[in-house]
C-alpha cells in the first residue's frame, strides 16, 4: 500500500471529457485538470479507468477516436502516471462497498483502489461532491465551486 495525501485518483469521466467535443465547457475543464495533474505529478489512474476510457472513446463518442489514437493515449498515461491494478482484494472490497455504502459496482472499485493506496481524493462527477467515505473524499472537477489550482503542488 502507498499513501500520498496530495495524489488525486482520476475517474474515467474526466479522461473522456478531455476527448469529447460535445460539451466544450467540460472539455476545457477536463483538459485543465489533466494538465495541472500532469505538471504537478499528482494524478493517478487505475487499470479499470484506462480500460473504460479506451472503450468509451473508441465506441461511444460521436465521432469516436481512432483505435491507434486511443492506444497512444493509454500508452502515454501508463508511461507517465502511476496506474494501480485491480486485484482480487480490491474487487472484494468493492463488492462490500456496494452493500455498505450503496455505490454502483464500478464506482466501488474506484473507491476501494483509492482507499487501499491511501489516495485521499477521487476526481469524478459520479459521486456526491465533497462527500467522504472511510477517508476518501470525492470532488467533482466540473462543479462551479471546484478550484483547479488545488491540483498544483
Amino acid at each position: 500500500m502507498t499513501s500520498d495525501s496530495r495524489a488525486f485518483l482520476v475517474d474515467t469521466n474526466v479522461l473522456v471529457y478531455a476527448y469529447d467535443p460535445v460539451d466544450p465547457i467540460k472539455q476545457v475543464r477536463a483538459l485543465d485538470v489533466l494538465d495541472r495533474l500532469a505538471d504537478s505529478g499528482a494524478g493517478c489512474l487505475t487499470t479499470q479507468v484506462l480500460g473504460e476510457f479506451f472503450f468509451t472513446v473508441t465506441r461511444k463518442l460521436k465521432p469516436p477516436i481512432s483505435i491507434p489514437e486511443a492506444e497512444r493515449t493509454v500508452t502515454n498515461y501508463t508511461n507517465s502516471w502511476p496506474v494501480f491494478s485491480l486485484t482480487p482484494a480490491r474487487v472484494l472490497e468493492g463488492v462490500h462497498a456496494v452493500r455498505r455504502h450503496g455505490f454502483a459496482y464500478w464506482d466501488a472499485l474506484i473507491w476501494a483502489t483509492a482507499k487501499h493506496h491511501g489516495i485521499q481524493t477521487v476526481l469524478s462527477e459520479d459521486f456526491s461532491d465533497g462527500s467522504r467515505v472511510e477517508g476518501v473524499r470525492f470532488l467533482n472537477p466540473f462543479a462551479p465551486t471546484f478550484d483547479p489550482a488545488m491540483l498544483e503542488g
